[in-house]
């Protein structure tokens, strides 16, 4: 537990220092506990996203840094992109089964800024639940109005 609250201080540092290019922590998220932090986002200049805030909520298990931080989008604007469910959650590899605990706060958010940045185009993400919502009735005709849909947004 000690050295993952040392891991943590640590990044919490270096964010605070030397954020990603429009990344701010959330100062006050993080005074009632170091494993909980919002990092407030712009998206970048020259993308889709530009000008568009978002808030990343990362939580950190008493595991971090051999497993991955859980981070989300959260608030009111969640970006619509392919790879973000309707819910915040971010399908992104290092999170997962490519995490190593040589990754850092930083990375990730890098991670996140490159993948909004490097969407050509605003489509949701069919989530699953509306997938098998939407298989119990007539599951061809409801697929393909949902497919439809999601590229005339």
């Amino acid at each position: 537990m000690a050295s993952m609250q040392k891991r943590l201080q640590k990044e919490l540092l270096a964010l605070q220092n030397d954020p990603p290019p429009g990344m701010t922590l959330n100062e006050k998220s993080v005074q009632n506990s170091i494993t909980q932090w919002i990092v407030d986002m712009e998206g970048a200049p020259g993308t889709l996203y530009e000008g568009e805030k978002f808030q990343l909520l990362f939580k950190f298990s008493s595991r971090y840094p051999f497993d991955s931080p859980q981070v989300m989008f959260t608030g009111d604007n969640i970006p619509v992109h392919p790879h973000v469910y309707s819910n915040g959650h971010i399908c992104l590899s290092i999170l997962t089964e490519d995490w190593s605990p040589a990754l850092s706060v930083q990375s990730v958010c890098l991670s996140i800024i490159s993948m909004l940045s490097s969407c050509k185009e605003k489509m949701i993400h069919v989530d699953a639940t509306i997938m098998n919502l939407l298989a119990e009735d007539s599951p061809t005709e409801k697929m393909s109005t949902l497919i439809i849909q999601s590229f005339e947004l």
